[in-house]
């Protein structure tokens, strides 16, 4: 079977041969009726463009990479998929790294190592600092996830999430939930743990803003985000005196602190309940299933993968900021109407 050609998209559509090229490379002016009648004749004959061809034309090699702190933490794992579907619609192969959050592998990933391999890079950095990027002068393209880096404006595109307001409103939903003594896990003191102290402002803004004294006992520090640290964490809350609810910093902490309650017979979420953050998975199948706060992990990828898009046509000059939306996912720990993940779907 004869491959269709871009001719052949051309004729059936009524149109010319650059008009076709335009559409299949998503240019903003067409107008919608053309590239209506442009998509129906693509749909019709069943066109793929030559990605390759394409790549090679433009110089480059349709690879990008992603790079990331640690693959065993499964918010990581879940955006490295959106990450890849969303690369995959533009035809682009992600090669995946992983750092550690170590400085010295992270620079090594910003100097342009494997420049002759990719065509632009998305990184989530724990430990570089504005110095570092300052400091960068590898002309790949760069976009950032996670934490600005820094205090002044950065010259690179950065998508990331409002930390403190989505843990200001974690909170605040366990003190309206009637809670009292609400401890919170995961604090880190090194210079690579911003999220963590992020997420500690918003804890403590609820507090303050539910008339809750900021108790010091009731902050648990976590020299990692796993679930053996959450499960250890509880267990030192627990032995100083119980807290009524327990924000953990990330969902895997919250597993961790689930099992470590289950353990030493607490009822959750009668006796504690428990919030995560990330929206995991896990957490929707643990018994019981972990209320948490649910990035919009798939638009995060989105818009990552779309400003490095327009970063490689040469489509925008100052660097962007995005602020991916978040929501509460409300489930059984802190007493939310029991659902099977299994049928009903995320909350």
């Amino acid at each position: 079977m004869v491959r269709p050609r871009l001719k052949d998209v051309a004729e059936l559509a009524g149109v010319s041969i650059k008009t076709v090229s335009n559409v299949v490379n998503d240019y903003p002016h067409v107008s919608g009726e053309t590239r209506a009648r442009v998509e129906a004749a693509i749909a019709e004959l069943s066109y793929r463009p030559n990605l390759s061809a394409r790549s090679l034309r433009a110089g480059r090699s349709g690879v990008v990479a992603l790079a990331v702190p640690d693959l065993d933490n499964p918010y990581f794992a879940e955006l490295a998929t959106n990450v890849i579907e969303a690369a995959d619609r533009r035809g682009w192969t992600v090669l995946i790294d992983q750092t550690q959050g170590d400085r010295a592998k992270e620079r090594v990933v910003i100097s342009g190592i494997r420049d002759h391999l990719i065509d632009g890079l998305l990184f989530s950095p724990l430990a570089l600092t504005g110095k570092d990027l300052a400091g960068r002068d590898e002309r790949t393209p760069m976009v950032l996830l996670g934490e600005r880096i820094g205090t002044g404006r950065s010259p690179y595109d950065h998508v990331g999430i409002d930390n403190v307001a989505a843990a200001r409103a974690a909170t605040l939903h366990l003190a309206e939930r009637g809670r009292r003594r609400i401890a919170a896990i995961g604090v880190q003191r090194t210079a690579a743990a911003a999220t963590g102290r992020l997420r500690l402002k918003g804890y403590q803004q609820a507090l303050a803003e539910a008339g809750l004294p900021a108790d010091p006992s009731l902050v648990a520090p976590a020299a990692r985000w796993g679930r053996a640290d959450g499960a250890e964490a509880m267990s030192r809350l627990l032995d100083s005196g119980a807290p009524d609810a327990v924000f953990c910093l990330n969902d895997t902490l919250a597993l961790g602190a689930l099992r470590t309650l289950l353990k030493r017979g607490y009822e959750v979420p009668g006796d504690v309940m428990v919030m995560g953050f990330d929206d995991i998975q896990d957490g929707r199948f643990a018994t019981p299933t972990l209320s948490t706060v649910a990035p919009d992990k798939a638009l995060i990828a989105q818009s990552a993968v779309d400003l490095l898009a327009e970063r490689l046509s040469g489509g925008t000059d100052k660097p962007h900021e995005v602020c991916v939306p978040h929501r509460l996912a409300f489930r059984e720990s802190t007493d939310a109407p029991a659902r099977d993940p299994g049928l009903s779907g995320p909350a």
